[in-house]
C-alpha cells in the first residue's frame, strides 16, 4: 500500500487506515524503529509483561536456586559481632 506522507507541525506523518490498525493490534500507543532502513511499527508492550507466568513456570520446576548459595556464610557472622 502507497500512502503520502503529512506535515505535522515541523514533522511529518502517516495516516494509517483503521483496517490496518485493527488487523495489527495497535491500541493507542505502538513502538516503532528503524531496522535496515525500513520503520518498522508494532504494538506497545507493557515493560515486564509475562514476567509474572514466567516466574511462575520457573517455581513449578524448581529453576529459581538463590543467587548467593548459604555455603557463603562465615563463622564471623556469628562470633565476631556484637549485638
Amino acid at each position: 500500500m502507497k500512502v503520502n506522507l503529512i506535515p505535522i507541525g515541523n514533522s511529518k506523518g502517516v495516516r494509517i487506515p483503521s483496517s490496518v490498525i485493527k488487523e495489527c493490534g495497535f491500541g493507542d500507543e505502538i513502538e516503532m524503529r528503524v531496522e535496515h532502513g525500513v520503520v518498522v511499527l508494532a504494538p506497545a508492550r507493557r515493560i515486564r509483561d509475562g514476567w509474572d507466568g514466567a516466574f511462575a513456570r520457573m517455581a513449578a520446576v524448581k529453576d529459581d536456586p538463590p543467587l548467593v548459595p548459604d555455603m557463603m556464610e562465615h563463622d564471623w557472622d556469628e562470633e565476631e559481632w556484637e549485638w
